[in-house]
């Protein structure tokens, strides 16, 4: 049985030409789903696209983290934003509130629920569910989106992995542990192996062949590989920390015909989240 392969887009929204990026790369390219800011700056032309491309799979990338504000006013979300009304720069701050207990899961479910709404008033069926810097890796960040996907009916959400040496990698991989069960409890489904994570900024064409032939050798019949593809130069970019993504290399190796013949020859096939249905979750 040939493998599936969905190639997500993240971050949809976060900037015009990052949305010309993520167009590029499915018209022309491997890319088959992506995943948009609600918070974006970008979001009505994010919503655009999402309409005008019926084959581009739409999930909700729900931001805890990032330079963006949160939709809701900081009074009603006092847990998830600092002094100045703004959520925090980086999932670590995101954790270090999660380990002092500082979360408040009733603003994590007003926050996370207003995003999820506004994606959802894009008027296209949204298909999986994941998070800027991978933050429902935290439990009780984990808990609240895994009630929201339920209760918005959305079947699919992203089980980040991480191969990396060292205390990120070793927490990624007891988190998403974690993450896994609870998933299954909730009779959620996700894809059978996973890649991007560790490559986040940097999946060019070597990271990408590098990714894909040990997903081959696990064997797994299903796999994620999500991407940052975005216009290199872009001034909007420039007010992001991120300042070393490799944003035009991931789009070049996403539209390389070379990207493509290289999937085949791994035995996968470019698919969606909604093909997991005729898998085993």
């Amino acid at each position: 049985m040939r493998r599936l392969l969905v190639v997500t887009a993240d971050d949809l929204g976060l900037t015009p030409g990052i949305n010309a990026a993520v167009r590029r790369a499915h018209v022309e390219g491997v890319v088959t789903a992506t995943s948009v800011l609600a918070v974006g700056r970008a979001f009505d032309g994010a919503a655009r696209l999402a309409r005008e491309q019926p084959d581009l799979e739409l999930g909700a990338h729900l931001a805890l983290v990032g330079e963006d504000p949160p939709l809701l006013p900081p009074g009603r979300i006092p847990s998830l934003v600092d002094a100045d009304g703004r959520f925090p720069l980086s999932y670590r701050a995101v954790v270090g509130r999660g380990l002092a207990r500082r979360l408040d899961p009733a603003d994590l479910r007003r926050e996370l629920g207003a995003q999820l709404e506004q994606v959802r008033g894009i008027g296209v069926p949204v298909t999986h569910v994941d998070t800027h810097q991978h933050t429902h890796l935290w439990p009780g960040v984990a808990r609240v989106v895994v009630d929201l996907a339920r209760e918005f009916g959305i079947p699919v959400v992203r089980l980040p992995r991480s191969r990396a040496r060292g205390v990120v990698g070793a927490g990624v991989g007891v988190l998403a542990l974690g993450l896994g069960r609870r998933l299954r409890r909730a009779g959620l489904r996700t894809t059978a192996d996973y890649a991007g994570l560790d490559e986040a900024g940097h999946l060019d064409a070597a990271r990408f062949a590098g990714a894909l032939a040990a997903a081959a050798r696990r064997g797994a019949p299903t796999l994620e590989i999500n991407s940052h593809p975005g216009t290199p130069g872009e001034p909007g970019l420039a007010r992001f920390r991120w300042d070393d993504y490799q944003w035009g290399d991931e789009l070049a190796m996403l539209v390389d015909p070379a990207t493509r013949d290289l999937v085949h020859r791994h035995g996968y096939a470019l698919a969606g989240f909604r093909d997991l249905e005729r898998t085993t979750p």
